[in-house]
């Protein structure tokens, strides 16, 4: 045998290497194709399927056709951001229309089912969420996406609809003493790290829109009080669930639930004013909790439903979580590409892996509570169904090509290296050990 035996390939699981732009966009045009057509907007009649063609007159049997998907829950906030998103990076107007088509018919619905509702007392249950929101599920997501498309596209009906979300958040959601936001689930007085997603992109963003700097405080503080809370230091990574009665606080390390933490910094480091009080200091947690979840991606690209335990399975909506959150601080300047670029474009390419030929997104945890013990959590079903996946997937791959635009990686010694110009040689690097 005359090969050098480092120059031997390895046997990798999931694809290792450089990646076009191209290739990117080509995975999320088949998750759009597919949920173009898997989430209709229109109304039917619960009972017979008939579709309804005009709203003014509704009936009691009138319902949002659920598709696979409903269009007015948390996750599918991901997924119009992640649209949104994808039709800056990509040029392609089919993402941005797959937004507003969905706003368009929201609006332009609403007022007949709040009718319906007062007249007969009953409501499409999609419609409720928007109409009277009653969690911070309810509104907070839904709330953000919405603010957020007002920078592309102008529906002066989602106003009302954005007030009313902020509105519950702001001053009806349950607080602990302090004002920190948590639920009376499981038990009274929990702080779910969720509930920073949940919250606080809405009311950065309305900060951004309004220009009043009381929504800026309030996301500052939200992060603040939750991680004096919730974050353990010593592993950069925050546990799902904090509960105000417990002597324990036993750190359980969701890896979707720290995904909607770390792309709840993002969200507000995006927005926030260079300067402004306290952006320092959500930047120093941002920085940490990178550093930490860094440190805990598996061989095969992707993170662990629980992150410290790895006989835990590999999870795929938090994997895209992270792949876009550090994309995005690479492209911000608020994270060094030569660290963090190559942990990217490894959870990118393993969450290609994911991606079905029909554009469903495999290997996403269901909707999941809190436990305070790890078989709930190894044991939560996975389902092509979960809409929880399909957002990050879209919205990992968008700042994915824009990280590829900008930075220019490299195979040198048969390691995946990052570079900020083009590398001039055409020989490879190799190692002399």
């Amino acid at each position: 045998m005359n090969t050098p035996l480092h120059l031997l390939q390895p046997d990798y699981k999931t694809p290792y290497g450089i990646l076009s732009r191209e290739e990117v966009k080509k995975d999320m045009d088949r998750v759009l194709g597919y949920l173009e057509q898997a989430t209709p907007a229109r109304v039917i009649n619960k009972n017979t399927g008939e579709v309804s063609a005009v709203y003014t007159d509704l009936g009691p049997e009138a319902v949002l056709d659920r598709g696979d998907f409903r269009l007015t829950s948390y996750e599918w906030r991901v997924t119009y951001a992640a649209m949104l998103a994808a039709a800056q990076a990509t040029d392609d107007d089919r993402y941005l229309n797959y937004v507003t088509d969905r706003f368009d018919f929201l609006t332009e619905t609403a007022p007949h089912f709040r009718k319906l509702m007062d007249e007969h007392g009953v409501i499409d249950p999609q419609m409720k969420q928007l109409l009277t929101p009653h969690t911070l599920d309810d509104a907070g997501a839904m709330c953000a996406a919405m603010i957020k498309s007002q920078q592309f596209y102008s529906n002066p009906a989602l106003r009302a609809i954005i007030n009313n979300y902020i509105d519950y958040i702001m001053y009806k959601e349950l607080r602990l003493s302090d004002g920190t936001f948590s639920r009376n689930r499981p038990q009274l007085n929990t702080l779910w790290l969720d509930d920073l997603f949940m919250s606080v992109p809405a009311i950065v963003n309305m900060g951004k829109l309004t220009g009043d700097t009381k929504y800026y405080d309030e996301a500052v503080k939200q992060i603040l009080q939750f991680s004096a809370r919730m974050l353990v230091p010593e592993k950069g990574l925050y546990m799902h669930g904090w509960v105000e009665g417990m002597k324990e606080h036993p750190a359980f390390h969701c890896g979707r639930a720290n995904g909607w933490a770390i792309l709840t910094m993002t969200e507000v480091l995006d927005v926030l004013p260079e300067n402004y009080p306290g952006r320092d200091k959500v930047m120093a947690l941002y920085k940490a909790h990178a550093r930490g979840l860094a440190a805990v991606q598996s061989g095969e690209g992707f993170w662990h439903q629980l992150l410290d335990r790895n006989d835990s399975y590999l999870e795929t909506s938090a994997t895209a979580i992270y792949v876009y959150c550090f994309s995005r601080g690479i492209n911000k300047g608020w994270l060094d590409p030569l660290a963090y670029g190559p942990v990217a474009l490894l959870g990118w390419q393993a969450v290609s892996t994911q991606i079905n030929e029909k554009g469903q997104v495999e290997g996403t945890c269901v909707g999941t509570g809190m436990a305070f013990n790890p078989a709930f959590y190894y044991y939560r079903p996975v389902n092509v169904y979960a809409a929880h996946g399909y957002g990050p997937v879209v919205w990992a791959g968008a700042e994915i090509i824009n990280l590829l635009a900008k930075q220019h990686p490299t195979m040198n010694d048969s390691a995946v290296q990052f570079y900020d110009a083009p590398q001039t040689t055409t020989e490879p690097i190799f190692s002399v050990e």
